[in-house]
């Protein structure tokens, strides 16, 4: 009879055989086969990777959970980095880290402001609402996109104590004139990197400027986990918080399956329970549960090895489209990358004009008709949106290019699994499209 490690030799075995046979490369047919805005790239390791985990029937976080949090803190090299699962629990567990009472004069409470943007995704917000705090919206920048940062010094009131930001598209925002205003105001700054995984400014990585950054490890990001995200963390002190916050509120810290890592685990006096109350029960934060499993951490260890390709290979799709669409500027707003930064790209964003015989709606459903994906920039103005009519909030100067985002602005993708042929099927569907519009949808 084999033993468990010759068996589990074979399932890895299998696990290769079983990818090549369900999974074969397969040829690109324009017009017909699907061109997606993202998706996952994976291969035949990502599988065994899974199989591994699942053959140790640890099934919550455990030892590639920790794996994965060392390498990717490594990698994104801050000081840790902290598992949860999904970039929008990341957000939620960043911003709330800063609301408590362990930050003494400066943590956030309700009433605080924090410096944000309307044109986004609606979790970086959410977080801010969540915790009582008040959005203090932005404009944005245009073919940039992000924070226009003209504004900033105007956002700045006696109850400003944060910025979050995301770095759009994975675009950076203006980290220099950012991390300035943070400084001199002695403002939190949260960089949402959930679309950024990898960009650089000024030759850093993004999510290292600030105290607190968050990653998204959905399929449609830099690499995946299935579901998952990361809060990375550059200050001192924070992280017990940020993992009490994501761990129900405990103050223990002991991994699952372990006691007593503290060494005095009945002799604690916290609050105003009775000495010796059982440190595992004890919750020094009102928290959650957005632990990942070891399952998807096995898969995000293994996806972190190429994590490099990817990014380059985003920068090459993007650069490839937007020579290919170069000579349709009379007509379409080309995006640009922030000065001073390196964008590891998550997608193509496009402004239509005024001069362009098609509208961007019309253009969108054409791209679509011929099996081009198409996304819209998250909630355009996200205080148009139904969920946001009563939220309190502040607005600095008119949110024109907001509005302008919200009526024209759309994105196509640039991930790794596009190959030449799909890109040069997109940039012909716009030159046909733009330089002889359809009558009917125009």
């Amino acid at each position: 009879m084999a033993t468990h490690s010759e068996l589990r030799e074979q399932i890895r075995n299998l696990g290769r055989e079983y990818f090549a046979a369900a999974f074969p490369p397969k040829t690109f047919q324009p017009g017909t086969d699907p061109v997606p805005v993202t998706g996952k790239v994976m291969d035949d390791e990502d599988l065994v990777y899974l199989l591994e985990a699942s053959m140790d029937m640890w099934l919550t976080a455990g030892r590639f959970a920790h794996q994965f949090e060392r390498e990717f803190a490594k990698a994104m090299k801050v000081r840790s980095a902290l598992l949860v699962n999904s970039g929008s629990s990341a957000n939620l567990v960043a911003v709330t880290a800063l609301t408590s009472q362990h930050l003494g004069d400066r943590r956030l409470v309700p009433g605080d402001e924090v410096i944000t943007v309307a044109a986004g995704f609606p979790t970086t917000v959410n977080p801010i609402i969540q915790n009582g705090l008040i959005p203090v919206f932005l404009d944005v920048d245009i073919p940039t996109y992000n924070v226009d940062v003209t504004s900033l010094e105007a956002a700045i009131s006696p109850r400003t104590r944060a910025i979050v930001l995301a770095h759009t598209l994975g675009n950076p925002f203006n980290l220099t004139a950012v991390t300035e205003l943070a400084r001199r105001h002695d403002l939190w700054l949260v960089e949402d990197t959930c679309d950024a995984l990898g960009s650089m400014y000024d030759d850093r990585q993004v999510g290292t400027f600030g105290q607190l950054a968050t990653c998204s490890f959905y399929p449609a990001h830099h690499i995946t986990l299935g579901e998952g995200g990361a809060v990375l963390c550059n200050a001192a002190g924070i992280r017990r918080i940020i993992e009490s916050i994501r761990d129900w509120g405990r103050d223990c810290w002991c991994d699952p399956g372990c006691d007593n890592t503290c060494g005095k685990r009945f002799e604690w006096q916290l609050g105003s329970l009775p000495y010796g109350y059982d440190h595992k029960y004890t919750y020094s934060h009102i928290g959650y549960n957005l632990k990942a499993t070891d399952m998807q951490a096995a898969v995000g260890v293994s996806q972190l090895k190429k994590l490099p390709g990817f990014i380059e290979q985003r920068r090459e799709n993007f650069k490839y489209l937007k020579a290919g669409l170069q000579d349709l500027e009379e007509f379409l707003i080309l995006p640009e990358a922030t000065p001073n930064s390196n964008p590891s790209w998550f997608g193509f964003p496009i402004a239509v004009r005024q001069s362009c015989p098609i509208r961007r709606d019309a253009l969108t459903i054409e791209l679509n008709a011929r099996n081009i994906a198409t996304r819209l920039l998250f909630t355009g103005n996200l205080l148009r949106q139904p969920a946001y009519s009563e939220c309190r909030h502040r607005v600095v100067g008119e949110l024109t290019n907001t509005d302008f985002v919200m009526n024209n602005v759309f994105w196509v993708g640039c991930y790794p699994g596009l190959t030449r042929a799909h890109l040069d099927y997109m940039i012909e569907s716009f030159h046909a499209i733009c330089r002889n519009p359809v009558p009917a949808h125009a």
